[in-house]
């Protein structure tokens, strides 16, 4: 998502841009992905959202090896404006707002070794591009995410970034979706990953409850194990509505609210599923 410090690394533009250089990808990559691609798309039908999986579609990301982000984008832009601009790592959060704000999504262009398929710490191609990328095929999510890039840019200026990080984390990242044939998955930090994929819907362990902006907001997340809660959005425009406000009141009473514990079920909580919180216990 984003890191700290203003200065563009060596080769990158201002704008913390740089080149995909796709035909610099050694098969041994390329390989990486399909193998990553194939376990996830066995995986995600009946467990990933509709949204997510036409995306995929549409985008044809398995075709030959890593995706040219010059040729899903011209599929991007006709279907929601969007594109996809490679970038060096994690960006800084004024960099990521404003890519956002634009519609324009900052993935890596790194992949992670063959060692690594089941975690890699830092956000690499298959995680922000396979991840992130088909949601933004949807126009809903893709309204949803350039208003969360504008708001992101007045959540500095407040000094609330962190609560509005915790709505990215709990929806874009590891989001789950109300759907008539049961609960789907559709963050990035989820179907990305083919463990958490089984974890998120089927492990007895998390609490899953409704989505509601200001508890999302007070919840703090974890960035490094499987989560302990997740949050879920009745519809994808429950979502974008949900947004679309003035958060200025909202920011009022977050400053005068504490924290929520990661683990709790509070009161008024829709709650899905209560967890035994087991595995965070081990």
């Amino acid at each position: 998502m984003s890191a700290d410090g203003f200065t563009p690394p060596p080769g990158a533009r201002p704008d913390w841009t740089i080149d995909q250089d796709w035909a610099a990808y050694t098969p041994t990559e390329h390989q990486v992905w399909m193998t990553l691609y194939e376990r996830q798309s066995r995986l995600l039908p009946g467990r990933a959202c509709d949204a997510f999986l036409h995306g995929l579609d549409a985008l044809d990301l398995h075709r030959g090896g890593i995706p040219d982000f010059a040729r899903i984008n011209e599929e991007l832009d006709r279907l929601t404006g969007w594109s996809v601009v490679a970038v060096p790592g994690l960006v800084p959060d004024e960099v990521f707002f404003e890519h956002l704000a634009n519609r324009r999504f900052p993935a890596g262009q790194f992949i992670r070794k063959p060692e690594q398929l089941d975690y890699l710490q830092e956000p690499d191609i298959f995680h922000d591009v396979f991840g992130h990328v088909p949601m933004l095929t949807d126009p809903t999510f893709a309204d949803y995410m350039q208003a969360y890039g504008a708001g992101g840019l007045k959540a500095m200026n407040r000094g609330q970034l962190h609560n509005l990080a915790r709505l990215y984390w709990y929806t874009v990242e590891f989001g789950l979706l109300e759907t008539p044939d049961g609960l789907r998955i559709y963050g990035a930090g989820i179907v990305s990953s083919h463990a958490e994929s089984i974890f998120a819907l089927d492990d007895p362990s998390p609490n899953r409850l409704g989505f509601d902006l200001e508890r999302v907001m007070r919840t703090p997340y974890r960035i490094d194990d499987f989560q302990q809660v997740y949050f879920v959005v009745p519809s994808l425009q429950a979502l974008l509505d949900a947004t679309l406000q003035d958060f200025g009141a909202l920011y009022d009473r977050l400053a005068r609210s504490g924290d929520i514990p990661i683990a709790a079920v509070a009161p008024g909580d829709q709650v899905f599923t209560r967890g035994t919180q087991a595995y965070a216990a081990r």
